[in-house]
């Protein structure tokens, strides 16, 4: 194991390091290990007492509720809040000056994939989901039905592709219309001078109602290839090839509808992943480093045949006046980093101690943003000179100045001008929802981001509030009047503060990815509300959560909402506690306890035994769900309240988790590589998922990683005793 400067560094970090993150940056590893025992030295003390701030705070907040549960009294409870620090007070009014910033981040309204960075064919999918298919969006899914001939099985289904043509075509009529028909009238489309010309089965000629959102198009020698429209700063090509197998079914040749989709992707090293030892990080920063100089390939097996996957090109075309446009052919990439509550055993100081784990991903993350910004990488991830950070689980403006304080230390020892770093504040903790404009003052010349997540934030409700009683079921939860303070007061703090034009307000996941008929319908909410960007969780949903930005001028409404700021204090500080009514409905609270103990056991079994972070868990219904460490804080949270305040036994909430590790072993008897629960019901998995439970009261801000990590690293070393 090596040491410089009084770290002792695990072998795998440190060769990475060496061999692979360093060489071509400017920055030897010595020079990087050096520089990061300094900022531990000075930091980690820092970072230490902002976590026992927290426990402090904790424990004022349950002997308040302690003492005031039968005489609760709103006023005085936020004036206690003020007391004790939880609610810091507000400014006078500033603006957002943060410099540098791409325009995918600072004003582009578009849909935003969050990928687990540990996959590298899933994180290239994410780079390269800047533009996806929409024929194939719609036809691949259950946006049409398959009735009357339309079904998706099989080969392509003309029938099918009819109605996919006849949705897509309704879209472009909407977004781009023509001076008269329909897009499904079009039979052919031809270039006259600078004017695209539409003709029409009847014999019309027309063209767009808007001739400026033609912007580009390539040309071959049986005349257009494509052509390019734009609408909100996004783009649309239309393909044309008569000899394709699609293309030969349309009457005007259109072989595909490519839409500029993911336009910027979260990688992630935090809730997705599971990395809990040197060895799984250095997967997750290889992967990173790999798309920060672009030089990331994989490859797999698919249909019998090898598929290989890099980083997509630029798109190029000719603009209507004879020049040429060169598009983004790549998402603009972010990378979420761990909380400051997150430690790290594969770098330690030499008395054995474990450094914050958020340094070693600061310096990483930087130093890998460094290639992407030098003339070397074939590649560029931000034109505008800016390195991209998300930090989650923030509590209140201190530790976002520290955050922003840590940034700068590593431009330092990386020699990277300042404020390349940037900030993304992920608005998903009480105290940060709370105090949101002031921790935007706080890093006003480094924040690009805010967003909410509602897992993670109510899953700090419920542990925030413990002691003030039962919380209401989780199926009640999205209609309390928090969650409406919340999403409103994080658009307004945006707009207020002059984000925009600097950076993103964001919305949270759609958790359903088989409910792509549900995300067209439901999801367009994001956009209206005023978010510059809102999560998905695959390329195939961001192509058809896309079309909501075409549709919603994201500007027009975050110009209305600054005219008209909601005051959303109380809503979010409105405790969400179950009526002493509800207590008699037997039926729901254990329908609640079984999908919540199914969820757990769901997502944990594969997180110990297999190392999966995020994954398609099908749920007590059979349908599928997204879910990550977030979902599982609130779910272990809820159980742990209930449990607190005897809506549940402890007896009854084990007896559930029993009978759930029978349907969740059921559920994944297709997976060769799965183990089994019951019926010994001693495995670490499902030990682990009970110890989510009993913990979750006592555990910090209830989070779910370090139960996760102990149990983990002991499946681990079983398996790795077994292979032996």
């Amino acid at each position: 194991m090596p040491n410089i400067a009084g770290l002792d560094i695990d072998q795998a970090i440190y060769d990475l390091v060496a061999n692979d993150l360093c060489p071509g940056s400017g920055v030897d590893a010595n020079a990087f290990f050096t520089s990061l025992s300094t900022i531990v030295s000075d930091l980690a003390p820092v970072n230490a007492s902002l976590l026992k701030k927290r426990e402090d705070i904790q424990e004022q907040l349950d002997r308040y509720h302690i003492a005031h549960r039968d005489a609760f009294d709103f006023s005085a409870y936020k004036q206690y809040l003020t007391e004790i620090g939880y609610l810091v007070p507000t400014g006078a009014p500033f603006e957002v000056t943060t410099q540098q910033v791409d325009e995918e981040i600072a004003s582009t309204a578009a849909a935003q994939l969050v990928v687990p960075i540990d996959n590298a064919r899933y994180a290239l999918n994410a780079a390269n989901a800047r533009w996806g298919s929409l024929l194939d969006a719609v036809y691949g899914t259950d946006v049409i039905s398959e009735e009357d001939g339309a079904s998706k099985s099989g080969g392509y289904n003309p029938v099918r592709g009819n109605k996919t043509f006849e949705f897509c075509h309704s879209f472009l009529d909407e977004v781009v219309p023509l001076t008269g028909g329909s897009f499904n009238d079009v039979v052919k489309y031809v270039l006259s001078g600078s004017q695209l010309k539409c003709q029409l089965k009847d014999g019309q000629e027309v063209t767009l109602q808007d001739s400026e959102q033609f912007v580009g198009y390539t040309q071959g020698a049986e005349g257009l290839k494509s052509m390019l429209l734009k609408k909100h700063g996004l783009h649309i090509e239309l393909q044309i090839d008569v000899a394709h197998a699609v293309g030969a079914t349309h009457p005007a040749g259109v072989k595909d509808i490519i839409i500029e989709a993911a336009v910027s992707t979260i990688c992630d090293c935090e809730d997705s992943v599971a990395a809990v030892d040197a060895n799984d990080k250095v997967n997750v920063y290889s992967n990173w480093i790999g798309l920060m100089k672009g030089t990331l390939e994989t490859s797999f097996q698919k249909g019998g045949k090898e598929v290989k996957r890099k980083l997509n090109p630029d798109k190029e075309f000719t603009a209507p006046d004879g020049t040429t446009l060169v598009l983004p052919g790549r998402a603009m990439l972010l990378i979420r980093n761990v909380g400051i509550h997150m430690y790290t055993d594969a770098v330690k100081t030499a008395d054995g101690v474990e450094i914050p784990e958020g340094f070693l991903d600061a310096m990483v993350s930087a130093l890998a943003g460094k290639h992407s910004l030098s003339g070397a990488a074939p590649v560029k991830n931000s034109r505008s000179g800016s390195i991209y950070i998300v930090k989650p689980k923030l509590h209140g403006p201190e530790e976002v100045s520290f955050i922003s304080t840590l940034f700068s230390r590593v431009e330092e020892a990386l020699e990277l001008p300042p404020l390349t770093v940037k900030i993304g504040i992920m608005d998903e903790e009480r105290r940060t929802t709370a105090n949101l404009m002031e921790c935007m003052r706080v890093a006003k010349d480094r924040v690009c981001f805010i967003n909410t997540g509602f897992l993670d934030r109510t899953g700090d409700e419920i542990h925030t509030s413990m002691e003030a009683g039962p919380v209401v079921p989780k199926a009640k939860m999205k209609a309390q009047v928090w969650i409406q303070g919340y999403e409103d007061q994080n658009v307004d703090v945006g707009v207020l503060s002059g984000l925009i034009g600097h950076g993103q307000i964001g919305k949270g996941m759609w958790a359903a990815p088989d409910s792509m008929a549900d995300l067209v319908k439901e999801k367009i909410g994001h956009p209206r509300s005023g978010a510059s960007t809102a999560w998905v969780p695959s390329p195939t949903a961001a192509s058809l959560h896309a079309m909501h930005y075409f549709k919603v001028d994201v500007a027009a409404r975050q110009a209305e909402l600054a005219l008209t700021p909601r005051d959303s204090l109380d809503k979010i500080l409105t405790i969400p506690l179950m009526k002493s009514w509800f207590k008699a409905g037997d039926a729901v609270i254990q329908a609640e306890l079984d999908l919540s103990a199914q969820s757990i056991l769901g997502y944990v079994v594969r997180w110990i035994d297999q190392g999966v972070g995020c994954s398609k868990v099908p749920d007590l219904n059979n349908v599928g769900l997204m879910e990550d460490r977030a979902t599982l804080r609130i779910s272990s949270q809820h159980i742990a309240n209930w449990v607190h305040h005897g809506v549940l036994t402890w007896a009854r909430v084990e007896e559930a988790f029993r009978r759930m590790a029978v349907v969740v072993d059921k559920q994944n008897a297709g997976d060769k590589a799965y183990k089994n629960m019951a019926p010994e019901y001693n495995g670490v998995a499902f030990r682990a998922a009970l110890k989510l439970c009993t913990d979750g009261k006592k555990v910090l801000n209830g989070y779910t990683e370090y139960v996760l990590h102990e149990m983990r690293k002991e499946a681990k070393k079983k398996q790795g005793e077994n292979a032996a």
